[in-house]
């Protein structure tokens, strides 16, 4: 291609997206093929698209979420690990009026946090609470999760995960759902077009919901980790597929909005 024509395509490029207003203009350290930062990236959409910038306060814990603060640019309280629900919790009961999320991972949500995951859900707490899934412990060396499949190898299983020594795999979203507070609890990938696209009305639907004070939301999203997968970031979206859906199915589990 000559260098005329080259130059002419460039004069006509259009600049069809970028980064979000409410995200800082720094790399990501995200391992490749990590889906965190597909994740933030529509977050924060979301919240640009909600006009909600200087009203949003982010909660995020030790681990592959903890630079929160630097992705964002917005307010951003680090909690103790597991403590992430509660400080949620008592930062909106401080501050009504302000859109508060919280951004935990399965060991931090699911273990570590059980305790305040369950009650700020059980509780209804008017929060919007971002569960990443990704079946095992991320930053940490990759240990087994509650989330970890039967017959999944991490760290702490190197045989695999057996249902007789470990118990079996915690569906939190539908164990939350029987509760009585929750408003919004739905399951979400983020591994091709369709999926994006159905995260990202989650995402805004969980906001939403908050700031008409209709209660508590939780968008669980299934998150790929090729690292601690042992795979690379084609085999990690093939693994969501055949067979992490098929122990976390994908979809709405409650709307009482």
């Amino acid at each position: 291609m000559s260098d005329k024509v080259t130059s002419v395509k460039k004069k006509d490029m259009t600049k069809v997206v970028g980064r979000p207003d409410s995200m800082n203009d720094t790399q990501f350290s995200y391992c490749p093929g990590c889906h965190h930062g597909i994740i933030n990236r529509l977050i924060g959409e979301a919240i640009d698209e909600l006009g909600i910038q200087e009203e949003t306060i982010g909660t995020a814990p030790v681990g592959c979420s903890v630079f929160l603060y630097k992705w964002f640019d917005i307010d951003v309280v680090q909690p103790p690990h597991g403590r992430v629900s509660a400080v949620a919790t008592g930062i909106k009961r401080a501050k009504p009026k302000k859109t508060v999320f919280a951004y935990q991972g399965d060991g931090d949500f699911a273990s570590i946090g059980t305790n305040n995951s369950v009650h700020a859900a059980n509780r209804g707490e008017n929060i919007t609470v971002f569960f990443i899934n990704n079946t095992l412990y991320g930053m940490t060396g990759g240990e087994m999760a509650p989330t970890t499949l039967i017959g999944q190898k991490t760290t702490t299983t190197p045989g695999g995960r057996k249902a007789k020594d470990f118990g079996y795999p915690i569906k939190m979203s539908e164990m939350l759902a029987r509760l009585d507070g929750p408003t919004y609890i739905t399951r979400q990938a983020v591994y091709d077009v369709p999926r994006i696209k159905s995260a990202k009305r989650a995402i805004v639907k969980g906001f939403k919901n908050q700031i008409e004070e209709k209660g508590y939301s939780l968008i669980e999203i299934l998150s790929a980790c090729p690292i601690n997968w042992g795979l690379d970031p084609v085999e990690a979206v093939e693994r969501i597929k055949s067979e992490v859906e098929t122990v976390y199915p994908l979809g709405d589990i409650i709307d009482r909005g």
